[in-house]
């Protein structure tokens, strides 16, 4: 494979449950030009980091194997290095069951007991690093293959029609995400969480789009976030950016925010530009995978 040169002082970490495929796309990474590291120890990172002479860019693969792994200090590393982008891959628990059971082989996590509790464990510790990941990939409906072809998507030298872009929403009871490029607030809109037949409801609900869509800000504003995207974006590949971020902010992250990253992802996937779409609450909740249109139970505020 031929490779562009990439930018110098990208540095990815690749962590995620065991079985979620880190191996596969540490492998695809180093395909693409990336000088890729697996298992190597958090306290080596910031040393390995402050070497001269990097002229490639960073792939280091974490799991919770590593000698010394610690949730807090993974998340204290990420905090001391802006600079690192968090590639998280993840996979339902019963694709990661079915996993270890084709190959037969034990849970590192749980070596003398059954690959449930090894997997149970895996999401416990890794659970507040998934809320901090920059790229978010569930390789459960993936083959070997498919996650290829996804790195490369994401992470290939940026070639003109090459960045990658993100689009988030959050709740602003959580504070903002991390890394992010540009931030929007939704707070002004009409707010679904107080017509009771959408509370339960997430912006991804057909009806609770239209809802939002009925306030009069809601046209103006969402079309000057859009033409705004839209005219920066080529500005960053011209500049050789891969990746760019933006996210849309409401009171619980569940309604306003998720309609509009909704609507502002099918209009830039319209206009040609390769697009992936992350609801941070939604995921902490467990409810960024069901069917758009479910109603959840959840009884947290929503707004």
């Amino acid at each position: 494979m031929t490779t562009a040169p990439l930018p110098t002082a990208r540095t990815l970490l690749v962590t995620g449950p065991s079985g979620a495929g880190r191996s596969t796309a540490i492998n695809a990474l180093e395909d693409l030009g990336y000088e890729a590291i697996d298992n190597l120890p958090l306290s080596l990172i910031p040393r390995l980091l402050e070497a001269p002479g990097q002229d490639r860019p960073l792939a280091l693969g974490i799991d919770t194997r590593n000698r010394d792994f610690s949730t807090n200090a993974l998340i204290e590393l990420l905090d001391r290095e802006p600079g690192i982008e968090l590639l998280y891959l993840d996979a339902r628990a019963e694709t990661l069951l079915r996993r270890y059971s084709e190959t037969r082989r034990r849970h590192p996590m749980a070596p003398a007991e059954t690959p449930e509790i090894g997997i149970a464990r895996d999401f416990d510790l890794l659970g507040p690093i998934r809320a901090r990941a920059d790229v978010l990939i569930d390789t459960s409906d993936l083959t070997p293959h498919d996650l290829r072809a996804e790195m490369e998507r994401w992470f290939a030298p940026a070639d003109g029609t090459g960045l990658a872009v993100s689009v988030q929403s959050f709740s602003y009871k959580r504070g903002l995400p991390r890394g992010v490029d540009m931030v929007f607030d939704c707070r002004f809109l009409k707010n679904p969480y107080w017509e009771p037949s959408l509370r339960a409801a997430d912006g991804r609900a057909s009806e609770v789009a239209a809802y939002i869509a009925t306030d009069p800000r809601y046209a103006p504003f969402f079309d000057h976030v859009r033409d705004l995207t839209l005219f920066l974006l080529p500005a960053y590949v011209s500049e050789g950016k891969a990746h760019f971020s933006l996210a849309f902010g409401c009171t619980g992250g569940q309604h306003r925010s998720v309609a509009m990253a909704e609507a502002l992802r099918e209009a830039l996937a319209q206009a040609g530009w390769r697009v992936s779409i992350r609801h941070r609450e939604l995921e902490r909740r467990g409810l960024d995978r069901p069917d758009p249109a479910r109603k959840t139970a959840s009884g947290e505020t929503g707004r």
